[in-house]
């Protein structure tokens, strides 16, 4: 866990845990400003990278992930002492066999009203990877939660650009955006 950091940069760092161990992030960023990771190698049986709130000029780049679920913002959203997320950039990276590729999620019925902007993903490769992109601003894992009210996260200025490979599922891009704050600026290109 990297938490209340300021310009930290992780290079050539191996992080493995077995896939069958639940709730074992590999790097979690909370709280914290310039954090890099750079030319590493992870798996384990969660997340891969996980940027909780807080999280501000992230740059992860030339990292190779798998087994795992994803790279992950969030979950977000659940309380109201959370702080904002901005300036994430994930370059050059590949996701192998993993549960999800590159995902936001954020609590409906939340009581956090914070905002996530500038979150860049590029040149990434995914191997057979689940749900290679989602957005989802309905999280509620095994349904415990209400979806009476929607999601107060603002998502605005989100780029996947030059993303390719594998779907292990017929969706390759899932993108549930809040009906209260809808999302703005979420652009796929080639």
């Amino acid at each position: 866990m990297v938490l209340a950091f300021r310009n930290i940069t992780f290079y050539a760092v191996t992080v493995i845990a077995p896939d069958e161990n639940p709730n074992t992030d590999g790097i979690h960023i909370g709280r914290s400003n310039g954090v890099t990771i750079t030319n590493s190698n992870i798996g384990n049986g969660d997340d891969c990278i996980s940027l909780g709130d807080g999280s501000q000029k992230v740059t992860v780049e030339n990292v190779n992930y798998g087994p795992g679920h994803r790279i992950s913002v969030g979950s977000l959203g659940k309380l109201t002492t959370e702080e904002n997320v901005a300036d994430l950039i994930v370059k050059n990276c590949t996701l192998t066999k993993t549960e999800n590729g590159v995902r936001i999620k954020t609590w409906p019925d939340g009581q956090g009203k914070i905002t996530i902007t500038d979150m860049h993903f590029e040149d990434i490769t995914m191997v057979d990877v689940m749900n290679p992109i989602i957005i989802d601003q309905e999280y509620c894992p095994w349904n415990k939660c209400s979806k009476k009210n929607p999601s107060q996260i603002k998502i605005s200025k989100v780029t996947f650009k030059n993303i390719k490979g594998t779907s292990g599922t017929i969706e390759g891009v899932t993108i549930i955006c809040s009906s209260g704050v809808p999302c703005e600026g979420v652009q796929i290109q080639l």
